[in-house]
């Protein structure tokens, strides 16, 4: 879209002051003069000349910051104190916009540059939110110069290319994401605030000892805490189940190779002593097939935010929130690109070369990323997502943070890049196969030729087993062949990586906001967090057990503690944002939904009485 025709004053409003920092010293090329904006320490204000071609002369830019979301939104006085009206009433009540104290000087600022600026430059992150903030901030700098025409800045990192051509470039503000964000607000205010309501007086009024505890309702953490109690009912109720196979290894050359049964294992006692019997009595072991092949370890995809939540989660032993914090921190400093993104391939045309040579200074993988710029560099696998709006998340700068969380995550995303710039792990297979009174066996045998990527990237492994020479027909005695036993066992604790995964594939939440309701429901003690070695699982407390098997109980179609709700309104956000459906149609559709809900939860609230009195006696309590 054009820049305005001739813009004699820009305003760049920014998401967060320390990226409206980034911005002006880059654009104003250290002639930004600063003034602090009144009445808060935040905010500051750089004002610059700068040319926009194809205007001969330069333009004065001011910019400045918000403090994220700029509005409030809450009941009024009739609605918010919380036995001012029934529950119900919430789904319908009016809902006011306000600014809390620390916005108010915030707004007075934006809206005193605004009166004499003619164009609005909104610099806010490029999603949902960042157009819906953006949509706030050009409502209050439309009540101080209705006639301020407004554009917004699109770029996926805090380096010069893309700041100058973001600002040379800007494109209209999306109105339809504003709104899908706008109905998710308000929709999760009206169902938070009446299920919480209904849930905590009747819990209370049940158990005098959560008198003070606020039993708080969300469409993402209940689906996010149903996740957590599925996986540790299923482990309650597992039952070990034994076993037998048959156990053949041969001494060869020094080595001891071991043979795996081809049929794996058997629950059926007698059969396999059948079996094994037979082996023992005509022991003779002949080698039907052995094959080499090659074989690769394929590198990793570039990286989505999921992505870096689920590994960093699993490698930094980190949880996900402080990997995404981690993250946002060197997003804000110029070293990593925008760290919320859905997309796993790169464009055709993203150049990778200079970011790689940014990267040869350092002493650990600099010598890798001399590599790749010397020839072994390998264009990136592409996944399957794509969400049009940002790249993978790359290191955009090279840097060396002090230790801490910012260190682990710059490094894990670094090394992910240059993997994923390098070629696939080669190898070699060998596969022996051999039988034995018409039983068979296998075994495997890895050698690894060319390490590649993994030279650069440590979190993976690929180590092999070299296995002596076998020939066809050839024949042995083996060395061990044994009846064994074992027993299945029960799958683990979710971890916190386990749990990003099937929110996402769930469509719990965004890809910024998934760690965010783990969080939550952590900080709300429905989830416990045990430590075990490196590893942290989760286990769901005795209110957390109640509430869900409580609410299941209930017999919804869509139970609050079954993903199904929250997906649909996030299928329902994305048809606003596609122009599809209007606003105050799929506002209607959903809150039917939950008042359906509501008004048999409110029927049947004995059955979740009873499910919790039942839940506290058997369980360790957080009553």
């Amino acid at each position: 879209m054009p820049i305005h025709p001739h813009p004699r004053r820009v305003l760049c409003v920014a998401e967060k002051p320390s990226i409206a920092k980034e911005i002006a010293r880059i654009l104003g090329e250290g002639q930004a003069n600063m003034t602090p904006a009144a009445g808060t320490k935040y905010i500051k204000n750089y004002t610059f000349p700068y040319k926009l071609p194809p205007h001969p002369q330069p333009v004065q830019f001011t910019v400045t910051a918000v403090l994220g979301h700029v509005n409030d939104r809450d009941f009024g006085d009739e609605h918010r104190k919380w036995h001012s009206c029934p529950p119900f009433a919430l789904f319908d009540a009016e809902i006011y916009e306000s600014l809390s104290k620390d916005n108010k000087p915030v707004v007075t600022n934006i809206k005193r540059l605004a009166r004499d600026h003619d164009l609005l430059l909104i610099w806010t992150d490029c999603d949902r939110e960042g157009e819906h903030i953006g949509a706030e901030v050009l409502g209050h700098c439309r009540q101080a110069n209705p006639r301020i025409n407004c554009l917004r800045a699109k770029f996926s990192a805090i380096i010069p290319a893309q700041i100058h051509n973001a600002a040379r470039n800007p494109i209209a503000l999306d109105m339809l994401s504003a709104a899908a964000v706008d109905l998710r607000i308000e929709l999760d205010l009206r169902t938070g605030a009446a299920i919480t309501r209904l849930q905590t007086m009747a819990l209370q009024a049940a158990f005098p000892e959560l008198d003070k505890k606020v039993i708080s309702y969300g469409p993402c953490q209940f689906p996010t805490l149903g996740f957590v109690v599925a996986r540790y009912l299923h482990i309650q109720a597992f039952a070990a189940e034994e076993f037998w196979f048959i156990a053949v290894q041969q001494e060869k050359d020094d080595n001891t190779i071991e043979f795996n049964w081809r049929r794996n294992h058997l629950f059926d006692f007698e059969a396999s002593v059948v079996l094994y019997e037979q082996c023992v009595e005509s022991p003779l072991a002949t080698v039907t097939k052995v094959e080499t092949k090659p074989s690769k370890k394929w590198k990793p995809y570039p990286l989505t935010t999921v992505e870096m939540q689920k590994s960093g989660s699993r490698l930094l032993h980190m949880s996900p929130k402080a990997i995404l914090d981690a993250a946002e921190k060197l997003y804000q400093k110029g070293f990593l690109s925008y760290p919320r993104t859905e997309t796993d391939q790169y464009d055709k045309d993203f150049d990778f070369k200079p970011l790689i040579e940014k990267q040869i200074q350092d002493n650990n993988w600099g010598g890798f990323a001399q590599a790749l710029q010397n020839g072994e560099f390998q264009r990136p696998r592409n996944g399957k997502k794509n969400d049009k709006a940002h790249p993978p998340i790359h290191p955009t700068a090279w840097t060396n943070p002090g230790p801490g969380d910012e260190k682990k995550v710059y490094e894990f995303v670094t090394r992910r890049f240059l993997a994923s710039c390098s070629q696939d792990a080669q190898g070699k297979t060998t596969t022996v196969e051999i039988e034995i009174a018409e039983e068979e066996f296998h075994t495997s045998g890895l050698v690894v030729l060319q390490r590649n990527y993994l030279d650069v990237y440590p979190y993976d492994r690929w180590n092999g087993t070299l296995i002596p020479d076998f020939v066809v027909d050839e024949t042995f005695v083996p060395s061990v062949c044994e009846l064994k036993s074992g027993f299945t066992t029960a799958p683990s604790l979710l971890t916190e990586a386990d749990l990003v995964g099937i929110m996402d594939q769930n469509g719990i939440g965004t890809d910024a906001t998934i760690a965010e309701h783990i969080a939550t429901v952590v900080k709300r003690e429905y989830v416990m967090e045990q430590q075990q070695g490196n590893t942290k699982y989760l286990t769901p407390s005795t209110l957390g057990i109640a509430l869900v098997e409580g609410w299941d109980l209930i017999g919804f179609d869509r139970s609050l503690c079954k993903p199904h709700l929250r997906r649909e309104t996030e299928h329902r956000m994305q048809l606003i944002c596609d122009g599809v459906s209007l606003k105050r149609d799929v506002m209607e559709e959903s809150l039917t939904q939950y008042k359906e809900v509501f008004i048999k939860a409110k029927r049947e609230w004995d059955k979740i009485i009873q499910v919790s009195r039942l839940t506290s006696s058997v369980v360790p309590s957080l009553y």
